[in-house]
């Protein structure tokens, strides 16, 4: 049989070693969740660097289209028609599209008719599509008397609504959303076609996009297609450059294009990371900050 003492002893030992395992478990813990919290602060880190080097990288794209659209060749000068540039910048490949404005429908020129074909090219039916047409006109216009299928005030009220329209010109294509029957859904697919900036009551050929086209008489969506792909294989100064046309056999004159351009730039870091930027801008003088140009619309930061 033990002695006390010596089974007191063993006991104190015991318990000590069951003390330190629980310490050192404790320690390892410890020492996990400090590498977990420096692994993820690092990877925090690691994405916003590359959100900032994507937006910038972006931001560059920007700034080359101005430079491009500048060009005193014009063999070498950018086209404002939505064709796609691409780039190497630094370690990103960037691709900018630029639009020309006067290819878009101006919300706060074009008359109901043109309006009325916008929502009808996305699906929309004639009476709806004829409403919302005169709804835009009397949300921009300096009266309060409806249009016979538009709405002011009262009819605002009576939807439940706790506005009423602008009666002046829209601010940002944005605004739309807020006119009686839009809703977001709609203004998504009529968004690339229109804008406030073009001062013209329908949209150029030659530099409208597809959503836009699509709202010119006896326009078909094959028939946009085959202008757009026609339009952006020919180049600048080509000579034997095929004469496009319009359905009603209108030919179409890439001249008469504005200074206020659409640019959406999109930088692809080796990694994956993206970032898309879209702006408005319209060349000529000196902006804020001594750039060429002026910023009249700029939303950025749209990454995947």
């Amino acid at each position: 049989m033990m002695r006390p003492d010596l089974q007191k002893s063993h006991g104190q030992r015991g318990v000590a070693l069951v003390i330190v395992l629980w310490a050192i478990a404790l320690m390892g813990v410890l020492l996990g969740s400090f590498a977990l919290i420096a692994r993820t602060e690092q990877l925090e880190s690691r994405h916003v660097f590359d959100a900032v080097t994507a937006r910038y990288d972006a931001e560059a794209g920007l700034e080359r289209a101005v430079f491009e659209l500048r060009n005193s060749d014009p063999a070498l000068r950018w086209i404002a028609d939505g064709r796609p540039y691409e780039f190497d910048f630094d370690q990103a490949h960037v691709t900018v599209e630029i639009n020309d404005e006067s290819g878009k429908i101006d919300l706060n020129v074009a008359d109901p008719v043109v309006l009325t074909s916008l929502f009808i090219s996305v699906g929309v039916e004639l009476d709806k599509a004829a409403a919302l047409a005169d709804a835009i006109d009397d949300w921009r216009d300096t009266d309060d008397m409806p249009r016979p299928n538009g709405a002011e005030v009262a009819e605002y009220k009576q939807a439940g609504l706790g506005y009423g329209p602008r009666n002046a010109p829209f601010q940002t294509v944005s605004e739309v959303q807020q006119v009686l029957g839009m809703d977001y859904e709609l203004f998504r697919k009529i968004e690339p076609a229109v804008t406030i900036y073009s001062g013209t009551g329908s949209p150029n050929p030659a530099f409208a996009p597809f959503e836009a086209l699509r709202t010119l008489p006896n326009m078909t969506d094959e028939f946009a297609h085959q202008i757009i792909e026609q339009r952006q294989q020919a180049l600048p100064g080509q000579p034997g450059a095929p004469v496009l046309t319009l359905p009603d056999g209108t030919p179409i004159v890439a001249n008469g294009g504005g200074l206020t351009y659409s640019v959406k730039s999109r930088a692809v870091l080796p990694n994956g990371k993206s970032t898309v930027l879209d702006a408005s801008i319209r060349i000529g003088g000196v902006g804020t900050a001594g750039r060429p140009y002026t910023v009249l619309r700029w939303r950025d930061g749209e990454a995947s």
